[in-house]
């Protein structure tokens, strides 16, 4: 056994020295190129170092081709214009300076597409020495074209390169948000946020064209995940953050155009169908991140329809989306009330979404300028879901029908009003000015007055006191869960024996709220 333990550390020895060798013969021969052309040979096999199947070896590598065309495109030892062919090089009458820049030229370029490989390669250190490569030479490329710029070009930008690297993070198979998020801090400067956008919106169009729009959850994700990862400059800071230094162009000009890249690349990615899970992803940073850049944000429009066609959560936060439009941007969007009203189903006690789902409902209603019969259905629908209600959802749901009361004296015949044999109110109808709430009465919060719960049963017995003009503070109440209010039951009946009602209240909310 002993022999053998021997014998394994003397091949991890070799294998380490090995790899000091490599390294050694690497850097020997960047500086051999960079010293003199007559080693330009030795260029193949510091690309042969680059497809190696040693992590260690590849990295070195990277760096070692990092060094020497950055080195050759500042000395201007690389090709510039239209590169012709390897075997037109020796049919052509060329000098031997330019067959030797040619020659590195072609030896750039499959460098090039050897580290565009890398990106997709299982070692995130190769994946990362890569990308980063292929930004240093993006910015060199910036400095020292390699094209030759027409008179009217005051600068020139290596489109080819970020387009190349955008096609390699969209990837259609592997999750790639790590990467992007290193990527992250080049989308800060202002030409490559611009033509990264340019770039995911011609690679949006081409591959979901290409698969007639169905949906692609990796390829989506990560799509998500870069545009999630552009933030646009706010209008009061300086855009002096720049891969390659521009000249001649009015911040003022370069910024319209900005906007109209961020809202064509939004626009040209949303109007295809998204896994379910990203509409959520999608409206939660749509006020904040999107909407505020977007021109014409009506244009959202049909995505946020589609979304609220997803139903659950995805379809309140739609409706927030439309609220925010019809408020802010005088859209007119008759069935938002609509919508909301046949959101309202057994399902939203039950969820872990119906704080959000309550307080998002409570803007949307808190207008004293609704129609009557429209604040009346809500009050009655809510009314009798509440019969079948969870005593954790019941403790928010009596105080928001109280309050709506409260908005719309007018809906206090609701209370007043004796209970009939026959009810008129249509629980079916979809459309809350056909359901013949405003006919019909609260008979429903009578009957919670007998809820086993002791708390469910005191607040519905607040309609049978006139309504203070106060309205009742519920958010508290949003997130307790059915946990909490079985804790707060258990001790109800004991500290109600010592303290007033108030004081028991108050204590049992620190309990609650210490024992989180």
């Amino acid at each position: 056994m002993a022999a053998s333990k021997r014998s394994n550390m003397s091949s991890e020895n070799s294998t380490e020295d090995g790899l000091k060798a490599n390294k050694a013969d690497i850097s020997s021969k960047v500086d051999l190129l960079i010293q003199s052309r007559k080693h330009a040979n030795d260029v193949f096999d510091i690309l042969e170092y680059l497809q190696s199947e040693k992590e260690k070896i590849v990295v070195s590598a990277i760096n070692a081709c990092c060094k020497l065309f950055c080195t050759l495109l500042e000395r201007a030892d690389l090709f510039v214009g239209q590169l012709p062919k390897e075997e037109e090089m020796l049919i052509g009458d060329h000098s031997a300076d330019e067959k030797y820049r040619m020659f590195m030229r072609h030896r750039y370029n499959s460098c090039l597409d050897l580290l565009l490989e890398h990106i997709s390669h299982d070692s995130y250190q190769i994946k990362e020495s890569a990308l980063c490569t292929l930004m240093k030479f993006a910015s060199m490329e910036g400095k020292f074209p390699l094209q030759d710029l027409d008179w009217s070009e005051h600068y020139s930008f290596p489109r080819e390169i970020i387009q190349a690297v955008v096609d390699k993070l969209l990837s259609q198979e592997e999750d790639m948000a790590l990467l992007i998020s290193r990527f992250q801090e080049y989308l800060e400067m202002e030409d490559v946020r611009y033509y990264v956008m340019s770039a995911i919106r011609e690679n949006v169009a081409r591959v979901m064209d290409k698969n007639k729009g169905v949906v692609i959850p990796v390829y989506q994700n990560n799509v998500f995940t870069l545009l999630s990862n552009i933030s646009m400059p706010s209008q009061e800071s300086e855009l002096t953050n720049y891969l390659v230094k521009q000249e001649g162009q009015s911040l003022t000009e370069y910024d319209c155009e900005h906007k109209r890249a961020f809202e064509r690349l939004w626009l040209g990615f949303l109007k295809y169908k998204l896994p379910s899970s990203m509409y959520k992803m999608v409206l939660v940073i749509l006020h904040d991140s999107i909407l505020p850049h977007i021109s014409n944000p009506t244009l959202m429009i049909d995505f946020l329809t589609a979304a609220y066609d997803v139903g659950g959560a995805i379809s309140l936060l739609a409706l927030n989306g439309l609220f925010v439009l019809i408020h802010q941007h005088n859209l007119d969007y008759p069935d938002f009330y609509k919508k909301l009203y046949n959101l309202l189903e057994p399902s939203v006690f039950h969820v872990k979404y119906r704080a959000r789902f309550f307080h998002l409902a409570n803007i949307f209603l808190s207008s004293t300028h609704l129609p009557v019969y429209l604040v009346a259905a809500f009050a009655k629908r809510l009314s009798r879901l509440a019969l079948t209600a969870p005593p954790a959802a019941l403790l928010m749901v009596l105080p928001f029908i109280c309050n709506l009361i409260r908005r719309h004296p007018a809906c206090r015949v609701l209370i007043h009003r004796p209970k009939a044999c026959d009810d008129p109110y249509m629980m079916e109808e979809e459309d809350p000015a056909r359901c013949h709430a405003l006919e019909s009465s609260l008979w429903e919060l009578q009957t919670l007055q007998n809820h086993y719960h002791p708390d469910v049963a005191k607040a519905a017995m607040a309609i049978n006191k006139p309504l203070s003009q106060k309205e009742d503070d519920f958010k508290e109440l949003l997130e307790l869960s059915t946990y909490e209010v079985r804790y707060i039951t258990k001790l109800f009946s004991s500290v109600l024996l010592v303290l007033p009602g108030s004081k028991s209240q108050m204590l049992l909310m620190d309990i609650v709220y210490a024992h989180r």
